[in-house]
């Protein structure tokens, strides 16, 4: 197998934030597959697969020193979004009659956590081994306007199928909301743009949303519209249409409903490189798919094959609960309370 890989010099990765040390944590299996994590934000920084000629390829677009992440532009790549991921509209929320108001980061919304979210914290390292790191971190009573002490865990396990778990377990000693999720773009082929990956998506609805891409609060088939990935196609073959919905977000960034029963871990969606011909499925207990297609990436940032993240040369796809689920009523909850623990478990599966 020929190793493509970049080699990543821990010390880009060695930096004290806050007054807490950071580093980079490499993964490997026994197929000669390997990523690398950091406890800055959690973050998922690489990962090499084979592609149909046994070459390995990169299919996280990222960076390759601690400073870039900690840049506006770059500093949700690969990272653990929290405490809730996606957007609360006007940045208000209520609990038991109580309003809460967070940070407007996103023009007139919040937006994955507010200004400091779980991305831009130093994460402690609980356990590390060949194939396993476990981090954690304690989100204080307050932080970002959010209710309670909430204690989070991220594993990543990287298994010798050729798989990225990641397990996500918090709990909490007030109610408050949650929505987790990892941020890792993708590009299966390692470079250039992504409109002719293909895409499946399994799901038969998918939430609209106004021009701040907050949902409206309905659910619709996705049925004769551009959303409708039920059956492989391109994910740019709709992606400059005429549909309002495409307008909002300059081409996707919308939440799909999953087709699934309660939080049994399935089949959410399906993606392969048409040049790497290397296949994701991505495996969720998670009711919600949001499906970027990279629209806002803009070339500020070199990525570690030494081209720019310029427009849509990476997608997202975001396992998660709804947007804006606290103030939506009709859309799963996101509430915790002291007592329960919450979980969550995505696979990426890499193969071709």
């Amino acid at each position: 197998m020929s190793d493509n890989s970049i080699a990543f010099e821990k010390d880009r990765f060695q930096k004290s934030i806050d007054a807490k040390q950071t580093d980079l944590f490499i993964l490997k299996n026994k197929n000669g597959t390997h990523a690398a994590i950091s406890n800055y934000g959690a973050r998922w920084i690489n990962m090499f697969v084979p592609d149909k000629n046994q070459n390995l390829i990169n299919v996280i677009a990222g960076f390759d020193t601690i400073e870039t992440y900690q840049k506006p532009s770059a500093a949700y790549y690969g990272a653990t979004v929290g405490r809730y991921a996606n957007r609360i509209a006007d940045g208000i929320f209520t609990i038991d009659d109580k309003k809460y108001i967070v940070a407007k980061n996103n023009d007139i919304n919040h937006l994955h956590g507010g200004h400091k979210g779980f991305n831009a914290v130093v994460w402690d390292v609980i356990t590390i081994d060949k194939n396993t790191i476990t981090l954690k971190y304690v989100s204080p009573d307050g932080e970002e306007g959010y209710p309670g002490n909430l204690e989070v865990f991220v594993q990543y396990t990287l298994t010798d199928d050729n798989e990225m778990v990641v397990l996500f377990t918090a709990t909490t000693d007030q109610v408050t909301i949650i929505n987790l999720t990892n941020h890792a773009y993708f590009n299966l082929n390692g470079r250039g743009n992504i409109n002719n990956h293909s895409l499946t998506i399994n799901a038969d609805n998918y939430t609209p949303v106004n021009k701040n891409l907050i949902p409206v609060g309905n659910i619709v088939p996705v049925n004769d519209t551009p959303f409708d990935f039920r059956k492989i196609k391109k994910i740019g073959e709709n992606i400059n249409t005429d549909d309002p919905q495409i307008k909002y977000g300059n081409g996707y960034d919308h939440n799909f409903m999953l087709n699934k029963k309660d939080n049994a871990l399935s089949l959410a969606a399906s993606a392969e490189g048409d040049i790497s011909k290397i296949k994701m499925d991505v495996l969720t207990s998670e009711p919600g798919l949001q499906f970027y297609s990279g629209n806002f990436m803009d070339g500020s940032n070199v990525l570690t094959n030494g081209t720019t993240d310029d427009h849509r040369t990476a997608f997202c796809l975001e396992t998660q609960h709804f947007p804006d689920s606290p103030n939506k009523e009709n859309f799963p909850t996101t509430i915790l309370k002291p007592g329960d623990t919450f979980k969550s478990t995505t696979i990426f599966r890499f193969y071709y």
